[in-house]
């Protein structure tokens, strides 16, 4: 089973992509992250990032969408425009006819270490352990997006 993890973003999106075999460990096929320039327009941004979650579903034809809930902070314009890169990525899984499972920061974090509290430190050095990252360094979204896919195949354990 191929789980599409998603960290949403508007000035970068977190993806990955891991692979969940009938028995052992999950394996990352994939991780990235998807930026946009603060120059291009936000409709500019959002077909950008629409092209790319789309161009991976395509390359490794997923059987699951795991995407980060929203996570309110005071900026109410950030907000609106990181539900509206969700909106994005929920269109292209549904298009897809995909399932999607969607999963607060706490959820993630509960899955992954086993405290739904823990920070961002803690989360990737788990996500280092539970699977086989890329040689290069991956970036916060990536570990985030890894970390929903993560949560995602827990969940369906």
């Amino acid at each position: 089973m191929r789980i599409l993890g998603i960290d949403p973003g508007y000035d970068r999106l977190g993806i990955a992509v891991i692979e969940r075999p009938a028995r052992g460990k999950e394996a990352v096929a994939y991780s990235g992250c998807v930026t946009t320039s603060p120059k291009d327009s936000i409709y500019l941004r959002l077909l950008h990032i629409g092209t790319e979650v789309a161009a991976i579903a395509d390359r490794f034809a997923p059987d699951a969408v795991a995407i980060e809930t929203l996570f309110i902070t005071k900026n109410q314009k950030t907000a609106m425009r990181v539900s509206e890169a969700r909106g994005i990525v929920l269109y292209e899984a549904s298009k897809r006819g995909l399932p999607i499972y969607e999963y607060s920061p706490m959820e993630i974090k509960m899955a992954v270490t086993g405290d739904g509290r823990s920070d961002k430190k803690r989360m990737m050095k788990m996500v280092e352990l539970l699977v086989k990252l890329p040689e290069k360094k991956a970036l916060d979204d990536e570990f985030d997006a890894i970390a929903a896919a993560l949560a995602c195949s827990a969940m369906m354990r």
